[in-house]
């Protein structure tokens, strides 16, 4: 999806992930590593069915995320970020450090104050990091889609 008529990068970078829940997904999918709708909908952050349905077209219109299989069934779908999507994680870093200071920490879990403690450690080492494990989940995720693929022509 083009905005030819943002000529801004704010203005299209917002038209893109500025609504309130697409850069909560991208969060989810690549360092949380969600991939199916239940999965999301599970999130913490509590987002209602149409939201997310429509939130997930319309990161795949724009070419954030794409299906691992597009011909498999409705339940099986499985989400996994493109090299766009994952392009949104210095976002989703950035907006974190500017908000995670105003967050008493006693209201952080263990895994919480783990990520902080990493991401102010160092900030580079954290995405390159997640990146690097992303990216070996999602081979993980196609080896098994090979495998059942195989396992069904049998």
């Amino acid at each position: 999806m083009e905005y030819p008529l943002l000529t801004c990068a704010i203005a299209r970078s917002t038209k893109v992930l500025g609504d309130s829940w697409s850069l909560l997904i991208m969060r989810d999918i690549i360092c949380h590593k969600h991939s199916k709708f239940k999965h999301f909908k599970a999130s913490k952050e509590k987002i209602a069915s149409n939201i997310l349905t429509n939130r997930l077209k319309s990161l795949l219109e724009m070419g954030l995320i794409e299906k691992l299989d597009p011909n498999g069934s409705k339940k099986s779908t499985t989400y996994i970020a493109t090299q766009k999507g994952m392009d949104s994680l210095p976002i989703i870093c950035q907006m974190y450090l500017f908000s995670i200071d105003s967050i008493d920490e006693n209201l952080l879990d263990d895994m919480q104050k783990n990520i902080k403690k990493q991401i102010k450690g160092d900030l580079a080492l954290f995405q390159k990091a997640k990146i690097s494990e992303y990216i070996a989940f999602v081979e993980e995720l196609r080896e098994a889609l090979e495998v059942s693929k195989l396992s069904k022509k049998k």
